[in-house]
Order: C-alpha cells, then structure tokens, then sequence
C-alpha cells in the first residue's frame, strides 16, 4: 500500500491565500472603521444665501477645480467626490441639479427661496495624509451630511425654552418700539378689544391668529428686514398650511387666574402643541448629532436695512445660538445628545463689495457675533468668522474719479441686462457705523449671476468657500 503524502506547496499557497483574504477582511473593516461621517448645519437667518451656499459647496467638491486653499485639495490627497443617498429617509433630498440649473440657465437666475427641509450626503474619496493610515486603508472615505431649511424656522429654536407667558411678554415688549409698532398697529388694535381670561370665541381666535400672521409678514417685508420674527412657520408653514396649530398669537397676561375655555387658555394650549409637536420634533430629528455649524449672515442688507435691523439680527443669532450644543453647554443637548466642536460665522455675499472691504466686513461680522461667539469659545468649541461669497458675480476693478482711484466692482446689477461698473461704497473700520448727519449711509446692491457661470467644469467661482470647507472638515480629511 503506498502512501500519499501532502502536495507542501498547494498547502503552502492554499496558506498564502487564507492570510491574503484574513489580511482582506481586516483591511476592509478597518476601511469602514476609517469612513467618517459628519453631520453638517447650515444654519442662518432669511436672505443669508443658504441653498446657494449649499449648491455651491457640492459643486465644487465635485468639480474639485476652485478649491486652492483646502489642505487636501493643495497637497494633492483628494481624489473625488460623489452624491449618495441620505441616511434620513424621511427628509426630502436637496434638489443640487435643479439649483444648479437655475443658476447656469441662459440667462441664469437665482434659486427660489427655500420652503421645506432638504438633506444630502457627500461623499469625499481622499488619500490619508498619515503613513500609518495609509498602510490600514490607502484610500478613505468622509462622509458629509448637509442640512438646508427655511431660515425662518430658526427662530422657533428659542421658543422651546420658553412658556406661553414668557414668550408673549417678549414679543409685546418688542411691540412697544419702533418700526414693530407701526407695522403691528392693526394686531395691536385687536388686542385692545379682546380680554384674555374671557371665554374663547372661535372666530375671534382665527382673526387674532391671522392679523398676528400679517404682522410677521409685514415684518419680513419691511424696509427695516427685521430677523426676530416667531414663530418662523407662520411664514412658511411647508406642510402645516391651514393646520389649526398655527392658530394662536401672543397675548397680554391676564389680571386673573385664566379660567377653563378661556382665549388664553386656548391660546396657550395651541402654543404648547405648536412647541412639542412642531419644533421640538423638527430640531430633534433634523438638528442632532450636529458635529459642525456654519452660521451664514446677510451683514449687508443689515447695513442697508439700518441700526434697527442690524440690532434685531443681533439679537435673533444670539437667542437662537443658545440652544444648540456647542462644546459642552447647551440646552437642546437634553433633546438630542448632540456636540458642536467647530462653529464658522460667515458673512455672505463678500462679492457685493470691493476686495480691499473684505477686512471691514469680517471685523463688523466679529463685532456683531461677539457675545455669541464668546459663549462658544467658553463651552470649549473652535471658533472662527470669515466673509465669504458662495457664487462669486463681480470683479473688483480700479476707476478714477475727480483725481482719485477708487476701488469699484463690475457686475450685473439685479433686474438689469448688462455690466456695470459700480462704486458700492465703504464699511467704517470701526464702531461708528451710521452717522447721524447721513440718512442712508449704505446702499449695497444685488446682483443676477454671470452668464456662463461655471461651465468651466471647475465648479461655481467662489470667494473663500475652499477656506471655510477646511475650517469645516480640514481635520477630518487628514
């Protein structure tokens, strides 16, 4: 009988082959290990330009051809970036190819503004810049959750922490000042003939809710642009329109303990059902897990709005601001667990203003953010401010005047057909920002955007946006 011994070499590669997929596998989980995900907010008042922004953060990162200033882009490591579906179900998707083609349509015009929550994930494919990293996982792959929404639903936030009682008393006390007073005067005069411990009458209720209603609107439209309008959903209801949830306004306290049926009773109740099944489960389900913020702010149409408006934008950042979780503070922390630990503020629209403003733009922007930008830094998250323009739609150029050089841009002014050279004027390095003896110091202008914009292929041009993406997720893309 003869005995058959082992082919040592088939065994030996049979060996070779087991190590090679164990080695496989291993490199596979630890690929999935080194596949990030971050979760980021775009957050900002009305007009700060955020579905622009957004487009044009995806453009470009697809495109990968106008982002200088980001460490990965510079050194070489990018490799590319690609859509991917949403973890989020529920939320409708970002409609990228349908902003971009507004804005690269002949002529090009600008997206409508948005009415609904909209998310997207981006994908980006980058090279480790870590020898060590790149022995586990040659290539990575970062993830990139973005958010856009109406910017009037952002100031529901502050209402979360407050009462029926509480809320009314701010928003009557604000009512005492002009131009809240003379815009509300019609709501007001409704008020003076109701009594809010006395039975609630349907039709009295509707009618309150629906001059309060016009009031806000009457705000947002107003010359003075005001920010702290509440609640945002009476502005854009999206899928709440007719609901009866938003028949409710603020209310004078009552002299008396409120009875049983009472218009405040009522009022009340609807408050708190708008505030429990409303805000509180859109910031839960859209805003957790918040890993990074850019806050985008309208600084200009502030300026051309007046001290009124520059001082009501102050104050709707700063109440809004409180409730998000940066570092270790914040409230709304309770209702999603969530850690910011980088936060940009950005003023947009830098391209409405000559280059040599830039510096101004970003100081006013640190001087107005200050309170909130400090209150970050103490929770201990990473801050920092920039003046930025998503879609870049003038040139600086230089012109003379009476003897003198002055810095101007160039660009197509909104509603009109063709180029213009304009001097847009100047922001004060300094406090002084509106002088009494100068009725309207500040008449920034809008413009449409360049035709052709982007059919480079290189992505939508840009002011500093490759600076904010490395602020942003530089040091996840190591």
């Amino acid at each position: 009988m003869s005995t058959k011994f082992p082919d040592w070499n088939n065994l030996a590669g049979f060996g070779e082959k087991v190590l090679d997929q164990a080695l496989g596998h291993v490199g596979t989980l630890a690929g999935r290990m080194l596949e990030g995900n971050v979760r980021l907010g775009v957050t900002g008042l009305r007009r700060a330009g955020k579905t622009v922004f957004v487009t044009s953060l995806i453009d470009n990162l697809i495109r990968g051809g106008r982002l200088p200033f980001m460490d990965v882009v510079a050194g070489n490591r990018f490799l590319a970036a690609r859509l991917r579906s949403s973890p989020d179900r529920s939320a409708p998707r970002f409609a990228y190819e349908k902003y971009l083609a507004n804005l690269t349509a002949a002529p090009p015009h600008w997206p409508a503004a948005t009415s609904g929550v909209a998310q997207l994930r981006m994908a980006l494919r980058y090279v480790p810049g870590s020898s060590m990293r790149r022995s586990i996982q040659p290539i990575s792959t970062l993830n990139v959750d973005v958010i856009d929404y109406p910017g009037e639903w952002l100031m529901d936030l502050p209402m979360l922490n407050q009462s029926f009682a509480d809320w009314s008393a701010l928003t009557l006390e604000l009512l005492e000042h002009e131009p809240r007073r003379q815009i509300g005067a019609r709501w007001l005069h409704w008020l003076s003939t109701i009594a809010p411990d006395k039975r609630a009458d349907e039709t009295a209720t509707k009618e309150g809710a629906s001059l309060y209603t016009d009031y806000l609107h009457a705000c947002r439209r107003s010359q003075a642009n005001l920010s702290l309008v509440q609640p945002g959903r009476f502005l854009e209801p999206g899928e709440l329109a007719g609901s009866p949830v938003l028949t409710f306004c603020p209310l004078p306290l009552p002299e008396a303990t409120a009875r049983p049926g009472s218009l405040w009773e009522v009022m009340s109740e609807r408050f708190d059902d708008y505030k429990h099944n409303v805000v509180r489960k859109f910031f839960v389900e859209h805003f957790s897990r918040l890993d990074r913020q850019i806050v985008l702010v309208d600084v200009l149409g502030m300026l051309n709005a007046g001290p009124a408006a520059l001082h009501d934008m102050r104050m709707a950042l700063t109440a809004c601001l409180e409730a998000f979780r940066h570092g270790r503070g914040g409230w709304l922390s309770k209702l999603t667990g969530g850690q910011i630990d980088k936060v940009l503020f950005a003023a947009t629209k830098a391209d409405h203003i000559a280059a040599s403003q830039h510096g101004n733009l970003k100081n006013l922007l640190d001087m107005l953010v200050s309170e909130a930008r400090n209150a970050i830094r103490f929770e201990g998250a990473t801050v920092d401010t920039m003046a930025l323009a998503a879609v870049k739609c003038t040139e600086t150029v230089t012109t003379e005047h009476q003897g003198r050089k002055l810095a101007c841009i160039q660009g197509t002014p909104l509603g009109r057909q063709k180029p213009t050279v304009l001097f847009p004027g100047s922001i004060p390095d300094g406090p002084d920002l509106f002088p009494e003896d100068v009725a309207q110091p500040y008449r920034f202008m809008d413009f449409e955007p360049p035709a052709g914009v982007g059919r480079d292929g290189r992505g939508l041009p840009n002011i500093r946006l490759d600076q904010a993406l490395n602020f942003l997720l530089g040091d996840r893309l190591v």
